[in-house]
């Protein structure tokens, strides 16, 4: 059973972090996460995970006159990389531990002026020929760097999860739980209040903070590829490894920062939300430092 007065743990897996499992079934970074999230499985657990790299490369069109819906394509992605996480969590938890992936409807908030427009990178860095080509067959738009170009769609922001009586109902039968892969499935209402799935993709790490404060975790942690946050992201003469992320930082002096939209905007306002709305801590920093992560001891640690 999970201790409720303390909350569950969620974690959020980076979906670049997550890239090398498109071709290796056995990543060994999904692996060392796994013995690491295996740790912590008695005490109330939730994973979420992003699907950038995975769903770009399947929403590319498999024929020329058509491309498959986004909506569909995140629940596809929730189910592979659920059952890859699964698959290496099971190795390394007790074998009566029961694990649960669940495809997860996000309701979006379609009341912010660029609610639906493009603006979220997905997919693979393209040529400009390809990228010509799919702007003229299927109007999709996209953001150029140094002559390559990547897919950019909308990204709405999540304002319900409508999973989450279910995911409070497993995490209480002592399962650990899987969700909002990728964001989780956009849908929103039509004139009639029917649920419809939208052509976007909802930030995985928004969608995490919201999710954990609905569900009063005690602890949020978002693991992507790189140590944490910094003042400013190395100049072309510098290296990360030259200069060092930010250790501490106040909930409401993050959030009063700005950070580039397409990276580290997102994780930082996330965090900041979660640690302002329950007091409880959030900490960003790099997968590998996973454990440290979960012990607050590596990584940018955002305090109440």
């Amino acid at each position: 059973m999970t201790d409720e007065a303390n909350g569950p743990i969620v974690v959020a897996l980076g979906g670049n972090a997550l890239a090398d499992v498109i071709s290796n079934m056995d990543s060994d970074v999904l692996s060392e996460a796994s013995k690491t999230l295996a740790k912590h499985a008695k005490a109330g657990l939730v994973i979420t995970h992003g699907n950038g790299p995975q769903i770009g490369i399947l929403a590319e069109p498999r024929r020329s006159n058509t491309a498959p819906s986004l909506d569909v394509l995140n629940a596809q992605t929730e189910g592979w990389l659920g059952y890859e996480i699964e698959q290496q969590l099971s190795a390394h938890v007790d074998a009566q531990q029961a694990i649960a992936t669940l495809l997860t409807r996000v309701e979006v908030d379609l009341d912010k002026s660029d609610s639906l427009k493009p603006r979220k990178p997905i997919g693979r860095w393209l040529d400009q020929t390809k990228a010509e080509a799919l702007r003229r067959d299927f109007n999709w738009r996209f953001t150029e760097r140094n002559g390559k170009y990547r897919r950019l769609v909308p990204s709405p922001e999540p304002s319900r999860c409508l999973q989450i009586a279910a995911i409070d109902t497993l995490l209480h039968h002592g399962h650990i739980v899987i969700c909002a892969g990728g964001g989780g499935i956009p849908v929103t209402r039509d004139s009639h209040g029917n649920l419809t799935g939208m052509e976007a993709v909802i930030d995985k790490d928004l969608a995490t903070s919201l999710i954990a404060r609905q569900l009063d975790a005690r602890l949020l942690v978002l693991a992507t590829n790189v140590p944490g946050i910094y003042d400013s992201w190395p100049l072309r003469s510098q290296k990360a490894s030259d200069i060092s992320p930010i250790d501490q930082i106040a909930a409401t002096d993050l959030l009063d920062r700005q950070f580039e939209s397409g990276s580290m905007g997102p994780k930082a306002l996330a965090a900041g939300l979660f640690t302002r709305s329950t007091g409880q801590p959030s900490v960003i920093g790099d997968l590998g430092d996973l454990d440290k992560l979960i012990a607050l001891t590596a990584g940018t640690r955002i305090t109440h």
